[in-house]
């Protein structure tokens, strides 16, 4: 299966047009948003609008720019688009686990509750882990000469071993790719890039 991913485009027409372009391609199964879509909340409609009329699934995490109370509960107004956060999505041979929202927090206990039970129901199938930040101590957290991304992502990584695991939130490290292991790690920055998973 082959798709396209992307995270952090905010606002940029520019940008959305040359992903929609890519995305109405016959190659492309679905798409998948790593957050940050839109401006503090605003767009949000018409992003999801544009997609959805593509007919083909678009995933979506919430960013830190739409992780307000109830703010994607407007993901459920259009047919095709999912909102993947927190929950677990078996796409293809694959399940996709989702978990958005957050900024530079290192520690996250709601997280850490999901993953118990992700670990418990799913460490036997292939998975893709999509998270907004980064995991810690990679190419992709790293600024300023800093490590800044997200411990507990990182420790589930080096538990689970998800086969990829996609992030975003620092523009600085958008186009970025890493390894944990022999788990791939990906920002796609607001370009996207095209993953085919086998």
């Amino acid at each position: 299966m082959k798709f396209l991913t992307f995270v952090d485009v905010h606002e940029d027409q520019q940008t959305w047009k040359q992903l929609l372009s890519r995305a109405g391609e016959a190659d492309i199964d679905f798409v998948l948003c790593a957050g940050d879509f839109s401006t503090f909340g605003r767009g949000m409609g018409l992003v999801l609008e544009q997609f959805n009329a593509l007919g083909k699934p678009f995933y979506v995490i919430p960013g830190n720019h739409e992780e307000r109370e109830g703010q994607m509960d407007i993901v459920k107004k259009y047919p095709h688009c999912h909102n993947l956060h927190g929950n677990a999505l078996p796409i293809g041979d694959f399940m996709f686990l989702g978990y958005g929202g957050g900024g530079f927090a290192q520690e996250d206990a709601t997280f850490r509750k999901i993953a118990r039970q992700w670990y418990g129901s799913y460490k036997e199938r292939k998975t893709v882990l999509v998270t907004h930040g980064p995991p810690f101590a990679t190419t992709l957290d790293l600024l300023n000469q800093r490590h800044v991304g997200n411990k507990d992502y990182r420790k589930f990584i080096e538990r689970m071993k998800p086969k990829l695991v996609i992030a975003g939130h620092l523009h600085e490290t958008a186009g970025q790719t890493d390894t944990i292991g022999k788990t791939k790690l990906v920002n796609p920055g607001w370009d996207g890039m095209v993953i085919e998973l086998k």
